[in-house]
C-alpha cells in the first residue's frame, strides 16, 4: 500500500482493528498499525495521540452529534426522550459500520484498561446529556436521572446491535462481498436506533404497575 494513499486516518483505524483483533491490543505498537497501513509514525500520530484513540475517537463526534441533538429537540419533548432520540439520532453514524463496531466492542472487552475507558467515555455522555438537558430548563434531579437513563439505554442497545449477525447489506464500506448462492438465513439485523428504543421500553417495564 502506497504511502501516499489518501484516507490515511481511516486506513489507520482499520490497519488498528485488524492487529488488535489478531494479536491483541498490548502486543500491538504504533509501528505495527503504521506499517499495516502503509504510513509512517508520524503520520499516525498526526491523526491520533496513541493507539488507545484510534478505537476511541468516534466518542467524541457521537458525543458532539448528541448534544446537537438535544439542543434541537422540541421543547416539548419529555427530557428522556430528548436523551434516547438524540442518541438514535447520533447512533445513525454507526449504521453502517456495524462489522467495525462489533469488532471494536469485542477487542475492548477483552481488555480491561480498554472496558475502565469505554466506561469513562459513556460517564462523559451522560455528562454531557445532563448539561445539555439543563441548558434547556431542565431541573435536578431530573436532567440528570434523565440523561443517565437514556445512557443506559443506549449502552444496553448498543451491547444487543453488535451482537447481531452482519448482513451484506451494512457491512464495512471496502469490504469484500461474496458473490455466491444466498443462504437460507433470512434474519433482518435490528437497526441501532430500534435496539435503542427496545432498551428504554425494557427500562420502563421494570418500574410498571403489575
Amino acid at each position: 500500500m502506497g504511502r501516499w494513499e489518501p484516507d490515511a486516518r481511516g486506513r489507520l483505524a482499520r490497519a488498528a482493528l485488524e492487529l488488535y483483533a489478531e494479536r491483541g491490543y498490548e502486543q500491538t505498537t504504533v509501528a505495527d498499525i503504521a506499517q499495516h497501513a502503509g504510513v509512517t509514525e508520524r503520520t499516525f500520530f498526526r491523526h491520533f495521540t496513541d493507539k488507545r484513540e484510534v478505537l476511541f475517537d468516534p466518542s467524541n463526534t457521537l458525543q458532539d452529534a448528541m448534544v446537537a441533538a438535544i439542543t434541537a429537540a422540541p421543547a416539548s419533548t419529555p427530557p428522556v426522550e430528548t436523551v434516547v432520540g438524540a442518541l438514535q439520532t447520533a447512533g445513525a453514524m454507526l449504521e453502517e459500520r456495524h462489522d467495525w463496531s462489533r469488532r471494536r466492542a469485542a477487542v475492548i472487552a477483552a481488555n480491561p484498561s480498554l472496558l475502565e475507558r469505554e466506561l469513562l467515555k459513556l460517564a462523559a455522555l451522560a455528562s454531557a446529556a445532563g448539561e445539555a438537558l439543563r441548558a434547556r430548563g431542565v431541573r435536578e434531579p431530573r436532567a440528570s436521572l434523565a440523561a443517565e437513563t437514556g445512557v443506559t439505554a443506549f449502552k444496553v442497545g448498543f451491547e444487543h446491535w453488535v451482537a447481531e449477525p452482519v448482513s451484506a447489506a451494512r457491512s464495512e464500506p471496502g469490504a469484500k462481498k461474496h458473490n455466491g448462492p444466498a443462504t437460507e438465513n433470512t434474519h433482518t439485523p435490528q437497526t441501532l436506533a430500534a435496539c435503542i428504543g427496545d432498551a428504554l421500553a425494557e427500562i420502563r417495564a421494570l418500574t410498571a404497575t403489575r
